[in-house]
């Protein structure tokens, strides 16, 4: 998905493609009356831009890093049946959108949120944002050497808003008219809404070829090889097993300051396995090159041998600043089990996060609080100044928790015991109307037991939630783990057609539009949104508009940290963990630049040794 370009972490695409995507002053250019903005070469969500116009390169790429050699990587899924990441049919080839298609402005990674012109050459856009104009470059090319113009742009905008993912209906909603001017102009018009971020995302347009979809259903493309406009054209693959992405000698942008540096690889291969604990054998082999480990155990236990031991592999645990979103159990609400809030605060208190960390994680994580984990969007403490001025406009229609109480996870680690944590549970669980009879937690009315399914798809997963459905065991509630394949996962959370899942909530420095995919209520029953927990609630809603509305950064957070605020005393999710560094491991053929920019690693700026 597109936002998640801003949310920053480029190593997702190495796994599945979920995609996985405001406002402010243009650019360092003055920009005249609103009626006849100038060109100018980027956009900034709030404040200036960072890098002048006629850039050489961004500061965290090495300019000078040589082209060659293969990069070789893994993915743990059940393989791909796509070459098409647009829409919600199939599953998409890791690395597709990353490689093959470019967009219209370019996102940089040490910025909140900053883009300047990729396809686009420049853009105007008026003080108030109520359109914008984008500029194309004239030597952009597609990858059949077909030129790209406004009329690609165009369709790109209409084939992704009528017939592509869910997502896009969402994120360019705002869009009321759009006007090929001519060849190489094009201009999107908003309608009657204060969403100033409609610049930047309508910049993130992956733009396709209106000539190579001409007789072709967008839907069922399948693994028919797409021409792109990006860096990278798809070279070969063995389906549902790999894909190879060879690098386009003659790209048109080569040259740019947003691609200098980047893009070095001249082969991009991803090779897909059913196990994770045979990727990470086959990675010790020298069978790929590089692994991002999210597992703690793997991480302290399992990265030992020759390679390590020689110096042939290095492993890293790289420092990043970006947000860390929320990693958690979601509670399905559009299940009966889970309706009640009370219901979901009360089985929060079975999960042992302190046990799990020293037993399962070897101290690694800390534990999660805020839907916008590590950045100054979080709430914390109480509700004061502006945020609360904000809540109060909502008082009556909020639970009383959130001006009295600070939301904190139930925890082990003050002195609580798990004893005591389930005697609260209990407590809640009969305020929700629960008692038990015969050993098993049932509702005193229905006599309907409280009982539920956690779906996963990652085996390595089941040792967190074991020991989390013995707890609940011993208040009477009866709790089955389902672990199916990848593709089975994919469809059936698409489908919302689970109770409980372990799902990661990723966010941006600059949140905005994507936020209505998450939480508004208008995505409740829209397969494929990532409204996962069935959110639906009329304040949230508000607070989501709000939130794209923000007129600067100082209102930006102020909002955030309210709706973050309304959704934790919400109980839609039961917070796990984050760390704050990308662990890497690689062989030593591969070189990194010295800077890494707050969002992280991004192997897009990596080479091959000579």
């Amino acid at each position: 998905m597109i936002k998640t370009r801003k949310a920053a972490f480029s190593l997702t695409s190495i796994f599945t493609s979920l995609a996985l995507m405001a406002a402010a002053a243009t650019s360092v250019a003055e920009t005249p009356a609103a009626s006849n903005p100038a060109p100018v070469h980027g956009i900034a969500m709030h404040g200036e831009l960072k890098y002048p116009e006629n850039f050489s390169h961004f500061d965290y790429v090495n300019p000078d890093a040589p082209k060659g050699g293969t990069l070789r990587m893994s993915v743990v899924a059940n393989g791909f049946d796509s070459f098409n990441p647009f829409v919600i049919r199939g599953v998409a080839a890791a690395g597709v959108s990353t490689y093959v298609y470019d967009t219209l402005l370019e996102s940089s990674a040490d910025e909140p949120f900053s883009e300047y012109g990729l396809i686009a050459e420049s853009v105007e856009v008026p003080e108030d944002r109520s359109y914008v104009i984008f500029n194309l470059r004239e030597q952009a090319r597609f990858q059949d050497g077909e030129p790209i113009t406004a009329e690609d742009v165009e369709f790109s905008h209409r084939i992704l808003t009528t017939e592509g993912h869910p997502f896009y209906r969402n994120y360019y909603a705002d869009v009321s008219k759009v006007t090929v001017e001519n060849s190489h102009r094009i201009r999107f018009d908003f309608g009657a809404t204060e969403n100033r971020e409609l610049p930047l995302i309508l910049g993130q347009i992956p733009v396709m070829p209106a000539h190579y979809w001409a007789d072709r259903k967008f839907e069922g493309n399948g693994l028919d090889v797409p021409v792109g406009s990006g860096p990278y054209r798809i070279d070969s693959y063995e389906a549902g097993r790999s894909v190879t992405y060879e690098r386009v000698d003659d790209y048109w942008a080569e040259d740019l300051g947003i691609r200098r540096g980047r893009f070095n690889f001249d082969r991009i291969k991803y090779e897909y396995y059913n196990d994770d604990t045979v990727a990470l054998e086959s990675f010790k082999a020298g069978n790929f090159d590089l692994r991002v480990e999210t597992s703690a155990k793997n991480w302290a236990t399992a990265y030992t041998g020759r390679g390590f031991d020689n110096g042939e592999i290095t492993k890293e645990a790289v420092e990043h600043h970006r947000p860390s979103g929320m990693q958690g159990f979601v509670f399905n609400t559009r299940k009966a089990v889970f309706k009640d809030p009370k219901v979901r605060r009360a089985l929060a208190y079975a999960f042992d996060f302190e046990w799990a960390n020293r037993n399962l994680f070897f101290d690694q994580y800390t534990r999660t609080d805020s839907y916008f984990e590590n950045s100054d969007l979080a709430s914390s403490g109480l509700p004061s100044g502006r945020e609360l001025e904000i809540l109060e406009t909502f008082r009556d229609q909020l639970n009383p928790a959130v001006f009295t109480e600070i939301y904190t996870p139930p925890t082990t680690g003050d002195g609580t015991s798990m004893r005591d944590n389930l005697r609260t549970a209990m407590q809640l669980l009969q305020q929700a109307g629960y008692s038990v009879r015969d050993g098993k937690m049932v509702h005193t009315e229905t006599g309907k037991p409280l009982a539920f399914e956690v779906l996963l798809f990652q085996k390595s997963f089941e040792r967190v939630v074991l020991p989390f459905r013995q707890n609940l065991e011993r208040l009477g509630i009866d709790v089955s783990v389902r672990l199916v394949d990848s593709n089975q996962y994919v469809q059936r959370v698409r489908d919302f057609d689970f109770d409980m899942i372990t799902q990661v909530l990723p966010q941006s420095d600059s949140p905005g539009n994507e936020q209505r995919e998450y939480w508004h209520s208008s995505n409740v029953d829209v397969s494929g949104s990532r409204n996962y927990m069935g959110v639906s609630d009329p304040v949230v809603d508000r607070l989501v508009e709000m939130v794209i509305q923000a007129p600067d950064r100082d209102e930006l957070v102020y909002r955030v940290r309210a709706l973050d605020r309304v959704l934790l005393h919400g109980h839609y999710v039961i917070p796990h963990w984050h760390l704050t560094r990308d662990r890497v491991a690689y062989w030593n053929k591969l070189q990194r630049p010295e800077v890494t920019p707050k969002n992280g690693i991004d192997l897009n700026n990596w080479w091959v040794k000579p």
